[in-house]
């Protein structure tokens, strides 16, 4: 059997997400972010080309490493300015059938009584289309301005994490029976008190005593998306995530981090392949192989130097202006994205990166390969990604957009389908559909939220107490 393929589109509220300097290549319209109708009318492509889901990455600072200094970022556009990701899901859901959203928001700087209402309203009004992805945020910037003056340690965010979600699992899967609405008029009844129940929860880090605001929504907890790389970052993924992400810069080096985060998943109880896992890349196509280097060669000629350190020191905490541009780069313990750094240091022992290097290996794409070649090239290499690094999809970013985009469904999503690899249309209406199949709308079993599922069964059966 073929395996599938799965396809987000990455994308981010800024002129300026994983391209540095690309905002100034005349076809690029990022710089519409702050246009309704340019989400609008990438959902409807991202639709019609058969994605399960569109991306949407989000910071909450500047990146102001790179020589001691915010400038170079907002000089170059990278990552800011910015905006919220999650307004534009809404009108975005409209306009689609089955295109699912995921959005990244920080449970750092969020209380999880309130992320969970926001995030139920959005699979409501998306009928069940809504991931989000989980981060515990990276930047110092974030941290002063949103009054913590500096960041807790790397794995002290994760162990705040885990309390977070394990509130939001109590509130989306144990508060509230699927019955509990009755909208009973000759009663007078809407809701009935006997089918809704408190979550008690009080920890280390948060009280929750009472009972979920909102109703159930089509899939109750939204998907779990997360990315993690670092040793702690990879036991969350594996305990948490339905579709994780990670960096990738050769097929070898990315299946050593998959199978480890299959085998931490295999250990958590849940089936390896349940959790999804894709890498970042971007596709540069043309109808053949000669074309597809001209464009190429155009678009890097727009990259950013500058903007690309910039983006590094904000990932890795590390200021490459520090080093001459063609000194190793040697590993460091950091509290930022320890992935930015790894995959630049230790994870391809074959390779000895200097900051040049690193320059000019992010000015498309971020840290994920770049493909360049005709629709069959494309297909090739990616197949071959899937087969030699178990990866289950790709995390497709932009050099400009929408045209990359464009070009992807137009050409390669066709050789994909051809090949078995991407259907028509994905199964079922909801984002977790599309995951695992038609019908498995909620949690499947073996996931840490379904055990409050369960608790709630039992506690219905048994008739005890709803508060």
């Amino acid at each position: 059997m073929t395996r599938r393929i799965h396809l987000n589109a990455f994308d981010m509220a800024c002129a300026g997400h994983q391209s540095p300097g690309l905002w100034r290549h005349p076809a690029d319209q990022a710089h519409r972010y702050t246009d309704l109708e340019y989400w609008t009318g990438l959902a409807r492509l991202l639709d019609r080309g058969g994605f399960d889901s569109l991306f949407l990455a989000d910071v909450l600072g500047v990146y102001d490493v790179y020589q001691g200094s915010r400038d170079a970022a907002v000089r170059q556009g990278a990552q800011v300015p910015l905006s919220d990701p999650l307004p534009a899901v809404s009108a975005m859901a409209a306009v689609t059938e089955r295109l699912g959203f995921g959005v990244t928001v920080s449970l750092t700087y969020e209380q999880p009584y309130k992320l969970a209402r926001t995030l139920t309203t959005l699979d409501h009004l998306t009928k069940g289309r809504v991931a989000w992805n989980v981060v515990t945020s990276y930047l110092e910037s974030a941290a002063r301005n949103l009054g913590l003056g500096g960041q807790l340690g790397h794995d002290d965010r994760y162990e705040v994490g885990e309390e977070f979600l394990e509130v939001c699992y109590k509130l989306w899967e144990y508060s509230w029976d699927d019955d509990a609405v009755v909208r009973d008029p000759e009663r007078g009844v809407y809701t009935d008190p006997e089918r809704i129940r408190d979550i008690a929860h009080k920890g280390r880090h948060y009280d929750v005593p009472g009972v979920f605001l909102s109703e159930p929504s089509p899939q109750r907890t939204p998907v779990i998306f997360q990315a993690g790389a670092s040793p702690r970052g990879r036991a969350f993924a594996a305990r948490h995530g339905e579709g994780v992400f990670i960096n990738a810069v050769s097929p070898a080096a990315t299946r050593r981090v998959v199978d480890d985060i299959r085998a931490k998943a295999a250990a958590e109880g849940r089936d390896p392949y349940g959790v999804k896992i894709y890498i970042l890349l971007t596709a540069i196509t043309a109808p053949t192989d000669e074309e597809a280097r001209r464009k190429h060669d155009e678009l890097i000629a727009y990259a950013s130097t500058e903007g690309a350190l910039a983006l590094y020191g904000g990932w890795s905490g590390l200021d490459l202006s520090e080093l001459a541009p063609d000194q190793p780069l040697e590993y460091v313990d950091t509290d930022a994205v320890r992935s930015a750094l790894a995959i630049f240091s230790t994870a391809d022992p074959s390779r000895t990166w200097t900051p040049e290097q690193v320059a000019r290996y992010l000015g498309i794409g971020g840290i994920g390969p770049v493909v360049v070649g005709s629709p069959t090239t494309v297909a090739d290499e990616l197949e071959r990604w899937v087969e030699e690094a178990d990866v289950d999809g790709f995390n497709l970013a932009y050099a400009v957009t929408p045209g990359t985009f464009e070009d992807f469904v137009e050409l390669v999503v066709p050789e994909l389908r051809a090949r078995g690899r991407v259907p028509e249309t994905p199964p079922g209406s909801t984002l977790r559909e599309h995951l695992y199949g038609e019908g498995v709308r909620r949690v499947r079993d073996e996931h840490p939220a379904a055990r409050h599922r369960e608790r709630a069964a039992r506690e219905r059966e048994g008739g005890q107490s709803r508060s």
